[in-house]
């Protein structure tokens, strides 16, 4: 395995001794690309951690489950800027926050208000049902330094979108309306974000349908799980489209 200091990429073994369908990792057109992709994971989970911390501010007495959630995505941004050290690549900050600036903006707006359903369906749905997603593809094209990483990190986004998942199912009743406002401002900022993204992703051998599809899928599977029927789930993903 490459270590952090090695100025050698790993590629993963084919029977063949080909890359299949992997791309080219050392070429200046992959770092070019990779330099934006990793920085929007590495700023993902900065702004998931601060975003936990500050949800803990509307509901006190879950404080320490949130503060565990947030250190995980410390750890989660730790291990992404290793792999963009491991290809010898420095991560774009300043594209990142750009990127992330609607969703950062519109999380910090219903923050203020105080408005902790609208809070969770921003960042323990929408960003962790968008990661997840995403990880899922690039893992299958990742070099093996990240592969390894990103599939750690895979498991424990799922227990980030499990806590939205049930807060929102047991308070349904009551933030069902908020749900369904908040989902109609901020999904659509999902399919900018993949347009915004979509020829670097392909550089990746990521493509932008796909990514789009996956998120779909997890993102409907889990307003399935916070209790909403077919045809509310079809009003909220048809936001994504108009």
């Amino acid at each position: 395995m490459p270590t952090l200091e090695s100025k050698d990429v790993a590629v993963l073994d084919r029977p063949d001794g080909s890359l299949g369908d992997l791309p080219d990792f050392t070429s200046d057109l992959y770092k070019d690309a990779y330099s934006r992709i990793n920085a929007i994971v590495i700023e993902g989970e900065q702004e998931a951690h601060n975003n936990y911390v500050d949800i803990a501010t509307l509901t006190p007495e879950k404080e320490e489950e949130l503060v565990k959630l947030a250190r995980m995505e410390l750890k989660h941004m730790r291990g992404f800027t290793a792999c963009g050290k491991n290809l010898g690549v420095k991560a774009d900050m300043a594209f990142a926050k750009e990127f992330f600036a609607p969703l950062h903006n519109n999380f910090q707006k219903a923050l203020s208000e105080g408005n902790l359903t609208t809070c969770l369906l921003i960042q323990a749905i929408l960003i962790e049902a968008f990661a997840i997603s995403a990880y899922h593809v690039y893992i299958r094209v990742a070099d093996p330094f990240a592969k390894k990483i990103t599939e750690g990190v895979v498991q424990d986004e799922y227990l980030h979108l499990n806590y939205g998942q049930e807060w929102l199912k047991a308070n349904l009743d009551t933030c069902k309306e908020e749900l369904m406002t908040a989902n109609k401002a901020n999904l659509p900022l999902i399919r900018s974000m993949l347009d915004q993204v979509a020829d670097d992703a392909s550089i990746l051998h990521m493509d932008k349908e796909e990514l789009m599809e996956e998120f779909m899928i997890a993102y409907q599977d889990s307003l399935t799980e916070i209790g909403l029927d077919n045809r509310e789930i079809a009003r909220m993903a048809l936001a994504a489209v108009v």
